[in-house]
Order: structure tokens, then sequence, then C-alpha cells
């Protein structure tokens, strides 16, 4: 789900023990996620020059934020599938990103990820 507001709102489904959301980062993004079941042992890396990882194990109910730009997982450490849904601000980038990007990732069309694109730039040449 994608707003006007430069938010998108993914539902992640995590297999039994070991489900994975491997290592990856948003340039672009921060990433706030919400555990709706199961329990996630997440974490990221913090930037040079300390390096430091940071992890938690969440549960239903618990928020976690990743900061933009940084290496982060999810891994199910439940007996149990895991639910969790990200908020991610990627469309709130300086630079768009290729729209045939975010068509592919999103599975929407390109008339839609333009049109979010669109109304971000206005909003911020407003400001």
């Amino acid at each position: 789900l994608n707003s006007t507001l430069g938010i998108s709102l993914a539902r992640i489904d995590y297999a039994l023990y070991g489900g994975l959301n491997p290592l990856h980062t948003h340039p672009h993004a921060t990433e706030i996620l919400f555990v709706l079941e199961g329990s996630l042992y997440v974490g990221f890396v913090t930037s040079n020059p300390e390096n430091h990882l940071i992890t938690k194990v969440l549960n239903p109910g618990d928020v976690f934020v990743f900061p933009v730009g940084l290496i982060h997982f999810q891994f199910n450490v439940g007996k149990t599938k895991a639910v969790a849904f990200a908020g991610l601000s990627i469309f709130g980038s300086q630079q768009p990103i290729n729209p045939d990007v975010l068509t592919k990732a999103f599975q929407v069309d390109k008339s839609v990820v333009n049109y979010l694109q669109k109304q971000f730039l206005l909003k911020i040449k407003l400001n």
C-alpha cells in the first residue's frame, strides 16, 4: 500500500523458525517494523567508524525502527510463522528512484509510481 505522503506499507510473512528477511539496506528510506504474530530477532549495523550490531527480539505488538541506509535483517526465532508490517519512506528521496524498479518491486502500474513520485516532489517544492 502506498500513499501520497511518501510512505509505503508492506506485509511480510516469515516461514516457521528460520524464516529470514536477509541483510539488506534502503539507501533512501527509514523502515519501521510492527510485529503482528510470532517472534522476530531483528537488527542493524551502525555506520562507520563504530559498526555496532544493534539487535532485539520482537514479539506481537512490538515496533522497531531501522535507520535510513543501514544494513538490517529480520529472522523468525519462534516456533510458529511470523507476520509483520513494514512502513518505508521510499518515495521520499531527493532523486527519484527509477520507476521501473518501483513498479516491479511493488507490482503496481507505472502510472501509480509516477503519480506518487510527483506528489512527493510537489510537496517538497511547496515547503
